[in-house]
């Protein structure tokens, strides 16, 4: 079975000021070893060429890098597997694209989507969103901690949980049963002061992040 390390930590160069290339070193300084490379408005050749520029580093780390979405985004530049959503390629399809190696997650946002996502290949199954969240334009509602609880019950592979999960939430989602937690905004604090140089301290918010589900 996949072993997940407790971070999941998402790329969002809105929330940052920074490039996926900067954002990525930085998570990585910061000890993130399962980093998803997310950006819902690049184009297939934008995400392909940032995807290739972070490679290396995650490499050099021994560190995963996950495409969201796109399964041929990740099949050209060989990363370590794709998150798939709803509306996505199937399991099923992106398992015959990557081949049995590559790591495959999907979301899921209810019982029935869950029990469905049992029945694939997929290593894991993301849950969520588990607390309301601002980094998706038409979220699906809040399932909150029911869902993971009772999907816990009968998982056989790891559990991500996703949504609104910041510092002071990380061990109630994990003593529901996440493997993972999966966190975007939380990562990328605003300094109170700004400037036009401003950016948000990633390095500290994942070594925070990682003291708290570690103790």
């Amino acid at each position: 079975m996949l072993q997940l390390p407790k971070l999941y930590a998402i790329t969002d160069c809105g929330l940052s000021n920074c490039t996926q290339e900067e954002i990525v070193e930085q998570l990585l300084a910061g000890g993130a070893r399962l980093i998803q490379l997310r950006d819902k408005d690049a184009s297939a050749r934008e995400l392909l060429d940032a995807a290739r520029a972070c490679l290396p580093a995650t490499r050099a780390a021994g560190a995963k890098l996950i495409i969201n979405d796109r399964v041929d985004v990740a099949l050209t530049a060989d990363a370590d597997g794709v998150h798939l959503g709803q509306q996505d390629l199937t399991v099923a399809e992106a398992r015959e694209i990557l081949g049995p190696d590559k790591i495959i997650g999907i979301s899921t946002h209810s019982q029935d989507q869950f029990l469905a996502a049992l029945d694939t290949s997929a290593d894991y199954i993301a849950i969520g969103p588990i607390y309301p969240t601002t980094t998706k334009e038409n979220p699906s509602p809040v399932v909150g901690l029911d869902l993971l609880r009772d999907a816990k019950s009968i998982a056989d592979r790891p559990l991500v949980a996703i949504g609104g999960i910041n510092h002071a939430r990380a061990k109630e989602v994990l003593a529901a049963g996440a493997d993972s937690l999966a966190v975007i905004s939380a990562l990328y604090p605003w300094p109170e002061v700004l400037d036009l140089t401003s950016k948000p301290d990633i390095v500290g918010s994942v070594r925070a992040f990682l003291e708290v589900v570690t103790q």
